[in-house]
């Protein structure tokens, strides 16, 4: 697998963990204060985010799977 690859799973990972830090500190922190129900949609949506972040970070070429 080549470095440049494995450098920008890293990058996407952490920027969706940050993305999903962000909307939870957001809604809890602000949103809150105006809608409750936006707070607790972007709660939901930052509840999906994990997931995907795990699968983008560990998705690898087929050629390192079969080691």
């Amino acid at each position: 697998m080549s470095k440049e690859r494995t450098v920008w799973r890293d990058r996407a990972y952490f920027i969706l963990m940050g993305v999903c830090l962000a909307l939870f500190i957001a809604a809890w922190g602000v949103v809150r204060l105006y809608s409750t129900t936006a707070a607790v949609v972007m709660s939901f949506v930052a509840l999906a985010i994990p997931p995907i972040a795990v699968i983008v970070a560990n998705a690898g070429d087929e050629a390192s799977r079969r080691r």
